[in-house]
């Protein structure tokens, strides 16, 4: 009997081992899983990208962005009083760099016409004694002889028929360069003035100023300034009325000088800034606040505490030192002065957030 039941004995013992090590992989395999998917789940939080809370609302159709006292200084948010300055419109304008080659010409014309009237002027001083003394000494003991005096007068008459065609040379390109230029570049080329020099040798160069069809100024302003690439900007000088129009633009034209290192090239076409009308009392408003966005500028009001307004501001007046003089926005208004960059990303961060 003994001897009967040992190899039933094994049999049991080695069915359990089979279902022990069934379990064990059963177990093992239903670890695996669950450990996979929490890995891919931490992955997929791990890889998911981090939406910062969002900081802006809407009141009254405008963008307020709303920070805390520690995200305002860990940012170093600063804002500032605006100053009080004088503000004036500015009327704009067309400008067009004007072809120097026909005023360089004439200037030339009238130096060499100068010259020769010059010349003519010594030669006919000469004559003119010579034929004095030829007259005299004829009219005492007719030491000169007839021929002699009639030579002398003639080359005296030749000298004076030269000085008058020199003159009226003279006379002629002067009317010219006022009819064509006026009276103030004109008066530049008969004078030799740093004017007329400083533009033939490109020190400055000449700018015609159009107004629009049917505006009007009732005394051209001294300076005023011409809009470049960007927002670079030069001042320019009056010289004086032009004597001509645009045919393009048919206004009111004007003749202004501006320095030739403002990168102007002959034939440009560029935006001119004149003042015009009473001056107001407005604000300045730093370069360091303008934040530019759609080709505009805006600042950011300190409108409550910790809350931001963005604000459209114009851009036709600049303030001595950098920035901009504008009227549109109240004296008492405070506005950021450092960190309105990030003001702005902040407010377009969140339109992205809500698009998604």
């Amino acid at each position: 009997m003994i001897g009967q039941q040992r190899p039933h004995s094994r049999r049991t013992l080695v069915r359990v081992l089979l279902v022990i090590v069934a379990i064990a992989l059963i177990a093992l395999v239903i670890w695996g899983f669950i450990a996979g998917r929490k890995e891919a789940a931490t992955e997929a939080q791990r890889e998911s990208p981090v939406e910062a809370p969002l900081r802006v609302s809407t009141q009254n159709g405008a963008s307020v962005v709303t920070l805390d006292a520690k995200t305002e200084q860990s940012n170093a948010i600063a804002t500032a009083a605006l100053a009080r300055a004088p503000y004036q419109a500015q009327l704009h304008a067309y400008a067009s760099v004007l072809d120097l080659t026909r005023l360089t010409d004439l200037s030339n014309s009238y130096l060499g016409a100068r010259a020769q009237r010059d010349t003519a002027q010594a030669k006919l001083a000469a004559s003119k004694m010579a034929y004095a003394r030829a007259q005299g000494l004829y009219n005492d003991e007719q030491n000169v002889s007839l021929a002699q005096l009639q030579l002398a007068e003639a080359a005296f008459r030749t000298d004076q028929a030269a000085l008058a065609a020199a003159q009226s040379q003279l006379r002629t390109l002067s009317d010219t360069a006022q009819q064509e230029w006026g009276s103030v570049l004109a008066q530049s080329i008969v004078d030799g003035s740093p004017l007329i020099r400083h533009l033939i040798e490109r020190q400055q160069v000449l700018v015609q100023v159009t107004l629009p069809p049917g505006k009007t100024l009732p005394t051209p302003p001294t300076t005023a300034s011409l809009q470049l690439d960007g927002n670079a900007r030069t001042t320019i000088t009056f010289v004086s009325i032009a004597t001509r129009t645009d045919p393009r633009i048919q206004g009111v034209s004007f003749f202004y000088v501006a320095p030739a290192s403002s990168a102007l090239l002959t034939g440009m076409n560029v935006q001119a800034l004149l003042p015009s009308g009473p001056t107001a009392e407005g604000v300045a408003v730093p370069g360091s606040a303008v934040v530019w966005w759609q080709d505009r500028a805006w600042v950011y009001l300190n409108a409550a505490p910790h809350a931001f307004v963005r604000t459209e501001i114009p851009t036709d007046q600049l303030a001595p030192g950098g920035g901009f003089i504008v009227k549109n926005l109240p004296r008492q208004s405070r506005i950021v002065v450092r960190g309105a960059q990030l003001l702005l990303s902040e407010e377009f961060r969140a339109q992205i957030q809500v698009g998604d």
